[in-house]
Formats: structure tokens, sequence, C-alpha cells
């Protein structure tokens, strides 16, 4: 929180500023590069568990080099722009190494059916770690939404880690990278004083990601249970790029096409928004979670069941939708 707060002047005597334009979801101009505070305090206490033997250097290492390449790659795009090739690669490589740490994805059941998925599943989780990286980004669009998201979902999986099934160093790693993200909180939650930028919404997308994979190798029960906790992010932005792909339109440009953002502009209200999904996390997801963890639903029908609200708030909202068209609908 106090570095935050540090980084909040620099910003401000940097002139790093997020200035609205017409595709921004906020009307006052406002400094950014808060998530940085995320990197550093995760990557301290990375350097921590290691040191005291909770976690071997062998995962930690490749975390703490595909963490910082993110993040270093967010903070150069931050303070001016990266061709889109090479962030990409970027993103690929630090994938890669946090799949490497996790050692790829293990064996998953579907309604009793177990599947391996052998070296297809380490192609698969590099591409699913890029999504979730990127997600994040494309999810951080309104006062406070990414980082109640990042909170929930540690806090919740890190107490069903620990509860559950005893496993202090994950559960470690998780409550310090909730912790860090409640201090970035105080100071993003709305009306923010100061946003994330793509430094730390990448390095978060891409940690939560790591946790998801190994916590899976824990049991597949966590591996189902931060799909379901990282639900309304997921949803809402792949209904959103599959409909803009549907029709046409790049992924990669600056757009207000979320469900989050049509409901933040339909409302007048970041804070409505942001306190909607806080609800949702905690009162229909984690329950999901923790239901999946104890063995009362199965992880792939919980899934299914966390997700059907969400999709349908999601159309509800206009996800992925043009602009244009809804105002003239009227919606």
């Amino acid at each position: 929180m106090v570095s935050c707060g540090f980084l909040r002047r620099y910003a401000l005597r940097k002139d790093i500023i997020d200035v609205p334009n017409d595709r921004s979801s906020h009307t006052v101009p406002t400094a950014r590069g808060g998530g940085v505070s995320i990197v550093l305090t995760f990557i301290l206490g990375l350097i921590g568990c290691g040191a005291v033997g909770l976690v071997s250097w062998q995962v930690l290492l490749p975390i703490l080099i595909g963490g910082s390449v993110i993040a270093i790659v967010g903070f150069v795009d931050d303070r001016g722009h990266i061709n889109a090739g090479i962030r990409l690669c970027c993103h690929f490589i630090g994938a890669a190494l946090v799949v490497y740490a996790a050692n790829g994805l293990p064996m998953l059941s579907f309604f009793g059916y177990t599947v391996d998925f052998a070296v297809a599943g380490w192609i698969l989780a590099i591409f699913a770690t890029v999504w979730i990286l990127n997600l994040f980004n494309f999810m951080d669009g309104i006062d406070g939404i990414a980082g109640v998201e990042a909170v929930t979902s540690t806090l919740v999986m890190g107490a069903i880690c620990y509860f559950g099934f005893d496993a202090p160093g994950i559960t470690l790693l998780h409550l310090i990278l909730g912790f860090a993200s409640l201090g970035f909180l105080v100071w993003n939650f709305p009306p923010a004083k100061i946003f994330m930028g793509d430094a730390g919404s990448g390095f978060l997308g891409l940690m939560l990601s790591t946790m998801l994979l190994l916590s899976a190798h824990i049991s597949q029960a966590l591996f189902w249970g931060w799909l379901v906790m990282l639900g309304v992010f997921i949803v809402d932005a792949s209904i959103t790029l599959s409909r803009r792909l549907l029709h046409g339109q790049k992924p990669h440009e600056a757009h207000r096409s979320h469900a989050y953002q049509f409901a933040s502009r339909r409302y007048g209200s970041h804070l409505k928004v942001t306190m909607a999904v806080l609800i949702i996390n905690l009162f229909w997801l984690a329950p999901i979670a923790y239901a999946i963890s104890t063995a009362i639903i199965d992880g792939f029908l919980g899934l299914l069941v966390a997700y059907i609200p969400l999709v349908l708030l999601a159309f509800k909202h206009n996800a992925g939708r043009n602009e244009q068209d809804v105002l003239t609908d009227g919606r």
C-alpha cells in the first residue's frame, strides 16, 4: 500500500498519466503504473519463500524470470509503445516459463472420465496462460475491478488450499499475491487515485494463472475451483472477443464493448459494477469452488453451473456488441 503511494507521486511527477479518450471508461486524467507495487511485493515474497525453503527454487526461478519479463514489457509499454508482435512473443516466453515451473497440465476428470493430455497439455497450458494474462489487461478498464478479482480469487483459493488440502507453501503464495493486490486496491478502489497499468495487469494475470497450475497439481478440484473463481473475467473477455471476431473487428484494437464497460455506462457508476463483481465472487462463485473442493459437486459440472448465469449476464449487458448498435437499439 505504501509503495503504491510512492508510485503515484512518481507517476504524477513524471507525467505518467492516463488521459481519457473516446475509448476510455474513465473521465478524469489519472496516474498509472500502480500495479508495479504488486510486482515488487510479490517478487520479494517469492524470494522470501525460497529463502526459508517453503517453495523450491526449481519452481520459483522460472516464475521469477517469467514474471519479470512480463512486468518489464508492460512497464515499457506503459511509458511508450512496444510492437504487438514483440509483446506477444514475450507473453509466450513468460507463459512457457511458468508452465515449466508448474510441470504442465495434470490429468483431469470430466464426469468420471480421466484425460491425460500429455504434451498437448503443455501446449494448451501455455496458450491458456497467455489468454489469462491478456484478459486481465482487457478487463482492467474500470476502477477497482481487477483488484477485486485478484483479491477475492487468491484469498478464497488460498483458504481452500490451506484448510482443504494442507498445502502451506502454495497457500502462502496465494496470500502474498492477495495482500499485494489488496494494497493496490486501496488506491484503485472507486474513485481510483491510480491505475494498474500494463506492467501490473499482465504480471497479475500471469501469476494468477501460475497459482491455478500449481494448485492443479495438488488436486484437480483446485484447478476447477480456480476456473470458477476467475469466471467473471473469463466469461466476459471470451464472449467479447468471440463476438468482435465474428463481426470482423480486430481483437487488439481499443474498444469499450466488454459487458462490465456497458454496465458501468448503463448504471453511471464504476463502484456499482465493481461491487457487483465482489458480490458475485463471494456469494456465488466462492461457494461453488468450495463445493468442488469438498467433492459435493463434480468439478466440470460445478464449472458449468457457475458459468451459466455469467454467460447470461454477459449477453444481457451486450458483451462484444458494437457500441453504436447498442445506442441505436436503446439498450
